[in-house]
This record gives structure tokens, C-alpha cells and sequence, in this order.
């Protein structure tokens, strides 16, 4: 059983991701509307605003069951069209990084990966879950 924290701090040293952890579940609501009820792990890490990795977010559920899979979709994909809706604004260059990133179920596990290592960080995150 993969746990998801330690899959985030193998990301993080292969890929630097210079980001602030959410810790807890009431972030997770705060931040993206996800229910704690629906969540079984995750690890949540969101690019510092005056850094490089700023559009970096990377954030990994692995749901209590495939309904709160797709509730958790649901929430992540809100949060990427936010994301892509502010980048469409604001910056071409992001704009395209963005475009390149999504969000995934595969199972009862969802994610979202957006930043300039999200195909890797994605392979990464597929191979353990498999």
C-alpha cells in the first residue's frame, strides 16, 4: 500500500517542489471543498508565492470509496478550471504549463498535478499506485 506522504517527499527531492504542505484534512476542505469524510490519505503542497515553482500544486487523494472518488474529482477539477481560468488572465507562459496538467482518477486514487514536472511527477505517482 503506497502511503501517499512519502510519495510527496520522493517527489519533492527528485523535483524540488518548493511548496507549503497542507497538514489537514480542514485544509483540504478549506482549500479545494473536499469533505474529510471522503478522504482515506492525501498529501497536498502548494507552490510559495514568491518563488519559482509559485504555479507548482500537487495534490494527491486517495478517497475513502469510488463515490467520494468522484466527489474529490469533482472538487480537484473545480480548483484546476480556477487555476486555468487566472493563468488565462494573467500569463501566456503559465497559461501553457497549465494546459499541459490535469487532473486523474484511477480508482479510489485522484489527483492534481500542475507544475513543470507534472507528466513526471504523474508517471512517478502511477507507477506507485500500481
Amino acid at each position: 500500500e503506497v502511503k501517499l506522504a512519502d510519495l510527496m517527499d520522493k517527489m519533492n527531492s527528485e523535483y524540488s517542489v518548493d511548496a507549503t504542505k497542507y497538514e489537514t484534512k480542514d485544509d483540504m476542505y478549506k482549500y479545494y471543498n473536499i469533505n474529510a469524510d471522503d478522504i482515506k490519505q492525501f498529501a497536498a503542497e502548494v507552490g510559495k508565492s514568491d518563488t519559482d515553482s509559485k504555479n507548482t500544486e500537487v495534490v494527491l487523494v486517495e478517497a475513502t470509496d469510488s463515490d467520494a472518488a468522484s466527489r474529490v474529482e469533482t472538487a480537484l477539477t473545480n480548483r484546476y478550471n480556477s487555476i486555468f481560468q487566472q493563468n488565462a488572465s494573467y500569463s501566456a507562459e503559465e497559461l501553457d504549463m497549465v494546459k499541459n496538467c490535469k487532473v486523474t482518477k484511477d480508482g479510489n486514487f485522484v489527483t492534481m498535478i500542475i507544475g513543470e514536472k507534472a507528466s513526471d511527477m504523474l508517471t512517478m505517482f502511477n507507477d506507485s499506485i500500481k
